[in-house]
């Protein structure tokens, strides 16, 4: 390895937080960590200010910072794909550019997997301090949830900061799928890892690149990506539906048949229709997320495109 520790920090529009970051991060590895070589990888992800001109400069007066830049935005999950490819070093940190990743537990990260003998630590947030109530309450919803439905163990609070060595991270390069949810393959790749807990930490710049519809949505796909949990739900729903609607059959037939009652309640059957025609567009809804979900896996597109980069090597840097 030319490196003994890769710090890979996906970026998007991180203009203002960015130098922050990297001077932080540099005051930490020679404060706590002098004897380890290291290099910082940044992968921008289509940024459209002026992230790229940064990354530059700072690689220009630095030769331990390299850098990719992607065509276009393409997403954090491709970045971190990208990241974990170009990253050569024997243990391979992942961390945000908006320092909510505290650089200081770098060294008790580094400790454990070189120390301690795991093969990955991770991070988890303990509270949410500062985040919209909303928002934080559906967060923990998510988590119980997918907790819930999916065989992937992922930590509530769980965030991308973690270090990871060479076995670890090469299992992860071999999932090329399109479709990424890094939370659950790290925990699906298995192996032995290490959970640090600390505080919430608020953005040190800029603005979060997160609204609540791009969460939601990356919820989904982690629960489509890692739970069929929703198709066994849709077929149970569907089958309960058709029983109580057979016995509703039967009891209106004999109530006839004994009693010559007419069969009355336009209004409450309309309702009834509108109720079951939205619960199956709701479950169709959640086939065609699958079936979405296969169609970009079998086009077999490249998960990210690079612009331009200074990193030597064109093929991702495994075993």
């Amino acid at each position: 390895m030319s490196q003994t520790l890769s710090i890979v920090i996906p970026c998007y529009n991180e203009q203002e937080a960015l130098p922050q970051s990297i001077a932080q991060v540099r005051k930490i590895m020679a404060a706590s960590l002098p004897h380890v070589g290291y290099e910082i990888l940044l992968v921008d992800d289509g940024s459209t200010d002026g992230t790229l001109g940064l990354i530059k400069e700072l690689a220009r007066k630095d030769g331990r910072i390299k850098y990719l830049s992607f065509s276009r935005n393409f997403g954090k999950e491709a970045a971190i794909y990208a990241g974990l490819s170009h990253a050569c070093g024997a243990y391979v940190v992942m961390m945000d550019a908006d320092l909510q990743d505290p650089p200081e537990l770098l060294p008790q990260l580094y400790h454990a997997v070189t120390a301690e003998g795991f093969d990955s630590a991770a991070t988890r947030r303990v509270t949410r301090r500062g985040e919209p109530v909303i928002r934080s309450l559906f967060a923990r919803l998510f988590y119980k949830l997918i907790g819930r439905l999916s065989n992937v163990e992922i930590m509530d609070g769980a965030r991308d900061f973690r270090i990871m060595n060479r076995k670890f991270v090469d299992a992860l390069l071999d999932m090329k799928e399109y479709n990424r949810f890094s939370k659950g393959l790290f925990g699906w790749v298995g192996f032995h890892t290490k959970w640090i807990e600390f505080e919430n930490v608020e953005r040190v710049a800029g603005e979060t690149k997160w609204s609540f519809w791009k969460l939601f949505k990356y919820s989904v796909e982690g629960l489509v990506a890692f739970s069929t949990a929703p198709l066994v739900a849709a077929s149970l729903v569907g089958f309960l539906l058709c029983s109580l609607s057979g016995v509703a059959t039967v009891f209106i037939v004999v109530r006839k048949l004994l009693f010559g009652d007419p069969v009355d309640g336009w209004s409450s059957l309309a309702c009834i229709m509108c109720f079951l025609g939205g619960i199956q567009l709701f479950f169709l809804g959640i086939v065609g997320q699958y079936l979405a979900k296969t169609y970009m896996e079998v086009k077999n597109r490249p998960i990210y495109v690079i612009g331009e980069s200074n990193v030597a090597q064109e093929k991702p840097c495994k075993g």
